[in-house]
């Protein structure tokens, strides 16, 4: 896994001797790939060039890293639990963040002012019940790792913390099982099923196995009050407000999820991948909004508006033969020029059907009619197998922008139907506004997607980038934007978050998206369950 960065040492965007973007590693459908138009995307969409790059840290240096603080008593009594625990720069660093900008910044560029001080290793449930004990004998506190996914700040230790830190890394206690559950975030390759508990995930493919709160059956958690769980695994109880519903979306605040029962299904018979052309993004949204109000949705349906068309477009690889590359110039003239779709306004939905084939081929032709009673125009199984293959990478391109003077985010946010369209252009006229105020030389990216749906509305994510140079403090520049952009997501009756969290980073809205009296109904959980602070992020409250 890379130190500073997103993933795998070996999988990365580089541009080779010829100056061409290509994918590294050969984990990835990507890999070994040239692209040969994204250099000039980069070069017209950031005002970027190759000639002004920036440099990373190769390697961490253990002497920039603070010092731990340490607790002789506590890790007496943790040598004989006979729990693996480790000390060493490296380990700590790694679980000392989560990956948003600004904490990846600050690998490359210097160092956290605090990190944990020891990272534990329990293998199974009665290891963190011992670790939660020592931790309150002894006043420490805790900090869960699942993944290191998190985009929310919220694996940040709190500076002014002066008890010894214990990053407790629940990465030894998952286990393969072999079935579906179908819940697959875009980071589902590093992210752990606690973390997805904790955090209160989504999928791609929740419109067919739902999101986490769909899936868990039954929770256990360790706090320092003792563990919480339910008496029995039934698919439903009335006994009160749900318990589980106070450990979902905890964040690590009140205590380590140990063990989570899920639902599971067959690997699905038969998956179909599509895509269909809109010639605007208000004519993709009222299709979307269409097929949610059948309850015909696909495993996954994305709708992307023009800029990440383009994006997308620019990271297609290299055509392998002049026949390929023939028919890709007939599609383009057939939508084009044929019917008429404007290259720079029109829109893509990528879709994934799976389950029963008979089902999945009269589900498809479903969708399609809708479809085509919007304007839609189906554009073929490669774009979307494409489209959905190109999560699992895109998420790496953020490494190569910085390396060229690039930085960029995502966040994402649920609205009602009838205010899509208002709070896509706002917000991202917001951010255009907001870069030009602040001193922002070049253009930024601002984009948008549609990712999930539901019967009164949908998950929108946004992305938005732009080129720093002439800058002398991009981060907090950076910040003041994404502040405004999020503002403006709530003005325009948006939700805080859809399932990135809430962590450190957003925690500054919580009374005005759950009320003053919700908020002081979180703080008596906390204070009944964790009085001492044991759990201390300082995530939500």
């Amino acid at each position: 896994m890379k130190w500073n960065g997103w993933g795998y040492n070996d999988s990365k965007f580089i541009f080779n001797k010829k100056g061409q973007a290509e994918f590294t590693g050969k984990r990835y459908r990507l890999g070994g790939m040239v692209l040969p138009t994204f250099k000039e995307w980069i070069e017209k969409t950031f005002g970027a060039s190759l000639e002004h790059k920036t440099t990373s840290r190769a390697s961490l240096n253990v002497n920039d890293v603070p010092p731990p603080i340490v607790n002789e008593e506590f890790l007496q009594d943790l040598r004989a639990t006979k729990i693996s625990y480790s000390q060493d720069a490296e380990d700590r660093v790694f679980r000392a963040h989560g990956h948003c900008l600004h904490e990846i910044f600050v690998l490359r560029e210097g160092m956290f002012k605090r990190i944990p001080d020891i990272v534990v290793w329990p293998v199974c449930h009665e290891d963190v019940v011992k670790i939660v004990e020592l931790a309150c004998k002894h006043n420490l506190c805790i900090i869960p790792f699942g993944g290191g996914t998190s985009v929310s700040s919220a694996l940040e230790c709190p500076e002014e913390e002066k008890r010894m830190i214990i990053s407790l890394d629940t990465s030894q206690m998952l286990a393969e099982s072999g079935f579906c559950t179908g819940h697959e975030p875009d980071s589902m390759e590093f992210s752990s099923l606690g973390g997805w508990v904790a955090t209160r995930a989504s999928g791609m493919k929740k419109n067919i196995y739902g999101n986490i709160e769909d899936l868990v059956i039954h929770i256990k958690m360790v706090t320092p009050r003792g563990i919480v769980e339910k008496n029995c695994q039934v698919p439903r109880m009335s006994t009160g407000p749900d318990i589980h519903h106070f450990i979902m979306g905890s964040e690590g605040t009140l205590g380590v999820v140990t063990e989570v029962t899920i639902k599971i299904r067959p690997v699905p018979e038969y998956q179909k991948y599509g895509s269909v052309v809109f010639p605007n993004f208000e004519r993709g949204v009222a299709c979307l909004r269409e097929v949610a109000k059948q309850r015909c949705a696909p495993a996954s349906i994305r709708l992307v508006d023009n800029a990440q068309f383009q994006f997308g477009h620019a990271l297609k690889p290299q055509v392998a033969s002049i026949f390929t590359s023939f028919l890709d110039g007939l599609k383009k003239f057939y939508i084009t020029k044929f019917k008429g779709f404007d290259p720079n306004i029109l829109c893509v939905a990528t879709l994934l059907f799976e389950g029963d084939r008979e089902k999945v081929l009269q589900h498809e032709k479903q969708v399609y009619d809708i479809a085509t009673k919007f304007g839609g125009l189906a554009a073929g199984e490669d774009n979307g197998q494409r489209g959905y293959m190109l999560t699992f990478v895109i998420a790496y391109l953020r490494d190569l922008g910085l390396d060229y003077y690039v930085i960029g985010e995502s966040f994402e946010t649920s609205v009602p139907w009838d205010r899509v369209l208002d709070l896509c252009r706002n917000v991202k006229e917001r951010i255009v506004r907001e870069c030009k105020e602040k001193g922002v030389q070049f253009a930024p990216l601002s984009t948008c997607r549609v990712t999930q749906t539901y019967d009164a509305g949908a998950c929108v994510y946004f992305y938005f980038a732009f080129n720093y140079r002439g800058i002398s403090d991009p981060i907090h520049v950076y910040e003041q934007i994404e502040r405004a952009a999020r503002e403006e997501i709530l003005a325009n009756g948006g939700s805080l978050s859809h399932h990135h969290g809430v962590g450190k980073l957003r925690k500054r809205w919580m009374k005005e998206s759950i009320s003053d009296v919700g908020l002081g109904m979180l703080r008596s959980v906390k204070e009944y369950v964790d009085p001492n602070n044991i759990f201390g992020n300082k995530n939500l409250l």
